[in-house]
Parts: structure tokens; C-alpha cells; sequence
């Protein structure tokens, strides 16, 4: 097994797809960050989405067996929703078994991030980012390690950050509208950055965990100890945010905001936005959750102040 690096995890899934040459398609969460699938837009390989499990919110295992058991496929993403980094093992093996040509890539960029492979993995491709908004935030940097047996060869490209921005605007609307994105090929994807030697890097990453782990365990003791159970996720859910599920999701969000306070909204549905299909779980989903910040961005007077709001905001029966 060897390690690659990157300036985002989605380049390193680029440069995968790019070096397999294998035009099937993939499966992917439909709750997937929206940059994944463009990716393979840019990468020009198709991808179908898979609705997420009620049980665990991850991609709904018995859904993807089924499609896999009709059609060739060329590979699985699966993604830990919020960071919790329970892994289907024996859900790669088996698919590994239905075909020994489909490639498993563990997305892992929203858990903690681990700086040896897991050897004992049925993935081929174990992938983290340390980029914006990920739990150890550098604001640049993605890596995976992939197996050995598993074609990669880094590819350059063009960027351009106004080409960047106009893709994260362009579907950011298309969420926000709930309508079809349509992907216009640019140079929107950053391949190519001064990075820090493995090591250094590594080195980074543990000072900045250690750091962070602290913050947010200190953040995540006021939502749980202020804000009703029933409302919370269970706790491996609630290191990269802390999230709650509620009846009136738009409502406490106004709220929040118009107390000049912020939360966010992650993560959309995207079928029917970026791949045709309709996904009941995930819609559920995410019409229910708000993601509370537990990171540099808020401090103990938030974290307080907005468990006040919630809590004036929530219905009599939630």
C-alpha cells in the first residue's frame, strides 16, 4: 500500500478515474458532498446514485448490492455521513467478490483523519482531505492510500479560481432551486500546489488534531448538555459538527441567523439535481438536520447562545 498526496481529496479521485481508463459507472451516496460528483463530471465517467440507510445514514448497503448484482459497474464511493467512521467491511468484500474489477474507495474526509493505512481494509482506496471545513483544517491538502495493485498516476491541470467560484455557485443554485445542474467543463479543479514533505505534513496534522479534538469536545458538552436528546444524533455523529434532527428545520435556522448567528445545512439530496432519481431518505434527511459548528469559527458564547434559540424554537412535540 502507498500514500499519494494532493491539494484536495478531489483530485486525487480525479486522477484515479483518469488513470483506470474504465468508463462504467460508479455508485455514489446520494448525500455525497457535491464537489465528489462533479469530479466525476470533469472526470467524464457517469455515476448513479444510491439513497442513504434510515439506520445508519450512510449509503444504503442493500441497495447497492441490488445494482451491482444487475450491471457492471466500475467502482463504489462510499462516504461517512458527518464523519462517523463506522465501516461496511464486509460490504467491500462481498462486492469485491460479485466482481473483482469494481474499485471501493472508503471516502473517509469528514472522520478524523488517520496518518497509517488500515491494512486490514477491503477498500482499495482509504481517502482523506485536510482542506476547509474538514476536522483538521488546513486549508489545503487531501492524501489516500491506496492499494498497491491499483493504477494512479497524478494528473495536471489547468486552474482557474474564478472557474472554481462559478462552479460552487452554479450548484449551490441548483440545490438552493432544487433544479438540474448542468456542468460546464472548466478549469475548476486545483491538481497542482506547493505541499508540504509526508512527514511535515503529518507532523501538521497531528498538532492540529490535537488542538481541534479539544475545541470541539469542549463546544459539543454545551449542545448535549443543554439541548433535548431526542433531537441529537447519536454521538459518533458529532465531531465534525454537532447535528440535530427537527420538525421545523427552516424555522430555527432563521432564527439562528437573524440572531446574527450562524449553522449550516449539510448535506443535500442530489438527486434530481445532479443525477436523475428520487431519494426519500436522504431528502428526509436532510430536511431535518441543522449542523451546529463546533470548530474556531464559534466559541462557548455561541454554542450557548444558540441552544437558547433552539430551544425558545422548537415545536411542543419534536
Amino acid at each position: 500500500m502507498r500514500v499519494v498526496q494532493a491539494p484536495r481529496a478531489s483530485a486525487i479521485l480525479y486522477s484515479l478515474l483518469v488513470s483506470r481508463g474504465d468508463i462504467r459507472p460508479w455508485l455514489l451516496p446520494a448525500n455525497i458532498c457535491p464537489i465528489v460528483p462533479i469530479t466525476f463530471l470533469r472526470a467524464q465517467i457517469p455515476f448513479e446514485l444510491v439513497d442513504i440507510s434510515a439506520t445508519t445514514l450512510h449509503m444504503d448497503l442493500e441497495q447497492a448490492e441490488a445494482l451491482i448484482a444487475k450491471r457492471r459497474y466500475g467502482g463504489v464511493l462510499y462516504a461517512h455521513t458527518y464523519g462517523e467512521s463506522s465501516t461496511p467491511e464486509e460490504f467491500f468484500r462481498h462486492i469485491k467478490q460479485l466482481d473483482g474489477s469494481i474499485v471501493v474507495v472508503d471516502d473517509r474526509c469528514l472522520c478524523i483523519p488517520d496518518l497509517s493505512a488500515n491494512v486490514d481494509s477491503n477498500a482499495h482506496i482509504q481517502l482523506y482531505s485536510t482542506g476547509y471545513a474538514k476536522i483538521v483544517d488546513l486549508g489545503l491538502g487531501g492524501y489516500a492510500f491506496l492499494d498497491d495493485e491499483i493504477s494512479y498516476s497524478h494528473v495536471h491541470l489547468l486552474f482557474d479560481q474564478h472557474a472554481h467560484d462559478k462552479i460552487e455557485d452554479d450548484y449551490k443554485k441548483s440545490i438552493r432551486d432544487h433544479t438540474l445542474f448542468e456542468y460546464k467543463d472548466c478549469d475548476w479543479l486545483q491538481t497542482d500546489a506547493d505541499l508540504l514533505p509526508w512527514q511535515e505534513y503529518c507532523q501538521r496534522i497531528e498538532v492540529e488534531l490535537e488542538r481541534t479534538k479539544n475545541w470541539r469536545a469542549k463546544l459539543n458538552s454545551i449542545y448535549a448538555s443543554h439541548l433535548p436528546r431526542v433531537i441529537q444524533l447519536p454521538e459518533s455523529y458529532q465531531t465534525w459538527r454537532f447535528n440535530i434532527c427537527v420538525k421545523n428545520k427552516d424555522h430555527i435556522l432563521r432564527a439562528i441567523f437573524d440572531a446574527g448567528l450562524f449553522a449550516s445545512s449539510h448535506y443535500a439530496s442530489l438527486a434530481g439535481i445532479l443525477a436523475e432519481g428520487n431519494c426519500p431518505e436522504a431528502n428526509w434527511l436532510h430536511g431535518s438536520v441543522i449542523n451546529l459548528f463546533n470548530d474556531y469559527h464559534f466559541d462557548e458564547k455561541k454554542a450557548g447562545k444558540i441552544c437558547e434559540i433552539i430551544l425558545k424554537h422548537l415545536p411542543e412535540s419534536f
